[in-house]
């Protein structure tokens, strides 16, 4: 907004929806929102805006609580009451997590089940921990599936790996610090971790559990055969962190590639133990190297032959596996029929299942059996979150963003974000903000990546204010953010989603500013009905950006009439 106007997204919402898995735990909901609306014309299609009185309106959402909590479990949920060892449990006491919260409570047990789980909950409700501490569990208990873990060829067993998949180095390294943070009585970390990602080549000691990016892990084992075999044939657990972004853009090609990897590997090993004409190791090698999917043609037969029965004649590896010989013919008989040996594991804080490229769609097709954890508060309104709109013109955004920024402050706030959607919008916005006096950190794309890094621990230790593109929106784990503004409306429901997430974690209590300008306001009411009928935010939108274009268009026939008229 501030030096680029323009009528993205702002999907800010002030209603609960009912709690959509964890039924047991029940919220009540109110809601108090009365915007009053201008009659004036749609001139501001054609020219911006002249003076308009600033309008600020305040929402707050209360649950009332029933012996409840909007964050933790119950009292008497505890982490050995789900499955946890006691070991474990000290370690997390120690690190000061000694209660799990309601999104732990439901996704642990599942975990521990070694089915595959997809867990979709809101940010800030410990997913990460979610999913760490029941596979550290699984990983420092005894293995009781020896006969998965022992080779072809020989009678040792191979070291049970877990496979944790970031979008990015940032996200890598956070896992990393998360899973170290987990000591034993000797202070030292329960599991050796690694990081392959960035700078970082293959690890020399053998890790337990390796974090990497797609990019990277394939640059590590591709053109190293006998790494590659060696290694999915000792993943056992594999995590798709932040799982909606890898479902889509430039990570599916890569992540659908991997998949594929992965289970071909379970084929493979399903195959020798029920001693079914054992395949030669240089077919193994053969089709091992034939994981490619390169198009979009590839792609939808994988997605079709895994989630459809009548596709028996569609293979779901290269098409060039086919039919070669009488041996493949015959593992194409069977590859829909075989035991699992690996654990799938897809973690995400939005994720759409609204249309068949959405990445839900897509994971309801690849994993059809898998178990659904759902957050109380997806896609939806946090009860302890605070939202205040204030609807701005060219002449009073710059003010109002800098008495955004210092009521951030009066109030006791020790951290604020301010979000812009370009990077020439976070200069601008932070060359404002020094120039009142104001000092602030700047993160985006520009910067490198030690930079970054150095940026957010500098933020994280000393606090202060924060101008950021949606690059600090997704994943990045800081404490205490009391207060997030958006100096620049969100080009779309999810980035908005992920941008007030950054505040409100962890059963803290959060702000949200979001500044406005008059060509927003039948988004926003738009929003707020989905909030007003108790259903999610991302109801008032068919796909990511469709109701800007429904919202373009309606405006400009109503030019059109005024024109006429």
């Amino acid at each position: 907004m501030l030096l680029y106007r323009s009528a993205s997204l702002l999907p800010p919402y002030e209603l609960l929806s009912p709690p959509k898995l964890l039924s047991q735990f029940r919220h009540a909901q109110s809601f108090l929102f009365n915007p009053s609306r201008s009659s004036s014309s749609l001139r501001f299609w054609l020219n911006p805006p002249r003076r308009r009185p600033a309008r600020a309106f305040a929402t707050a959402a209360v649950a009332e609580r029933k012996g409840t909590d909007t964050f933790y479990a119950d009292e008497d949920v505890s982490w050995i009451s789900l499955g946890v060892s006691e070991r474990l449990s000290r370690a997390l006491y120690n690190a000061g997590i000694d209660r799990p919260s309601l999104t732990q409570a439901a996704c642990v047990p599942a975990i521990l089940s070694r089915k595959d789980v997809v867990v979709a909950a809101e940010t800030g409700s410990g997913k990460t921990h979610g999913y760490l501490v029941p596979l550290i569990d699984r990983l420092c208990a005894v293995p009781d599936d020896s006969a998965d873990t022992v080779s072809d060829q020989e009678s040792t067993p191979l070291r049970r790996l877990c496979l944790v998949l970031c979008p990015n180095v940032l996200l890598c390294e956070q896992v990393v610090r998360m899973a170290n943070g987990l000591c034993g009585d000797d202070g030292e970390p329960l599991l050796r971790v690694a990081s392959v990602c960035g700078r970082q080549g293959w690890p020399v000691n053998e890790p337990d559990i390796v974090v990497s990016t797609p990019a990277a892990l394939l640059n590590n084992i591709d053109p190293n055969k006998p790494r590659r075999s060696e290694f999915l044939r000792g993943v056992k657990y594999v995590v798709f962190d932040e799982a909606d972004m890898l479902l889509c853009g430039g990570f599916q090609n890569k992540v659908i590639r991997l998949i594929n990897m992965l289970r071909f590997d379970e084929k493979l090993l399903s195959r020798s133990k029920e001693s079914v004409s054992e395949l030669p190791m240089e077919l193994e090698s053969e089709h091992s190297s034939n994981f490619t999917l390169d198009n979009k043609e590839d792609l939808q037969t994988e997605i079709i032959s895994e989630g459809e029965e009548d596709s028996g004649d569609v293979d779901d590896l290269a098409e060039d596996v086919e039919a070669v010989s009488n041996e493949r013919k015959d593992w194409r008989r069977v590859r829909k029929n075989y035991e699992r040996s690996k654990q799938y594991i897809f973690v995400a804080a939005t994720l759409p299942v609204n249309g068949k490229k959405t990445a839900g769609a897509v994971l309801k097709k690849m994993f059809p059996n898998a178990n659904w954890v759902s957050g109380n508060y997806l896609h939806c309104h946090n009860p302890r979150l605070k939202q205040r709109w204030v609807e701005v013109t060219l002449e009073t955004q710059v003010d109002e963003l800098i008495k955004a920024v210092n009521q951030g402050f009066k109030a006791g706030d020790c951290r604020t974000m301010v979000f812009a959607n370009t990077v020439e919008a976070v200069e601008a916005v932070a060359n404002v903000l020094l120039k009142a006096g104001i000092d602030c950190y700047r993160y985006h794309k520009n910067f490198s990546l030690e930079e970054r890094t150095q940026t957010l621990a500098d933020f994280q230790e000393k606090g202060g204010i924060i101008v950021c593109t949606d690059a600090a929106a997704r994943g990045v784990d800081i404490s205490n953010v009391s207060h997030v503004i958006q100096a620049d409306f969100a080009t779309s429901a999810v980035d908005f989603l992920h941008r007030v997430g950054r505040t409100a974690r962890a059963g803290q209590f959060g702000l949200v500013t979001s500044l406005y300008t008059e060509s927003n306001r039948d988004l926003v009411a738009a929003v707020c009905q989905a909030g007003d009928i108790g259903q999610p935010v991302e109801s008032a939108f068919s796909r990511k950006r469709s109701f800007r274009n429904k919202l373009k268009k309606r405006g400009l026939d109503k030019v059109r009439d005024l024109s006429t008229a």
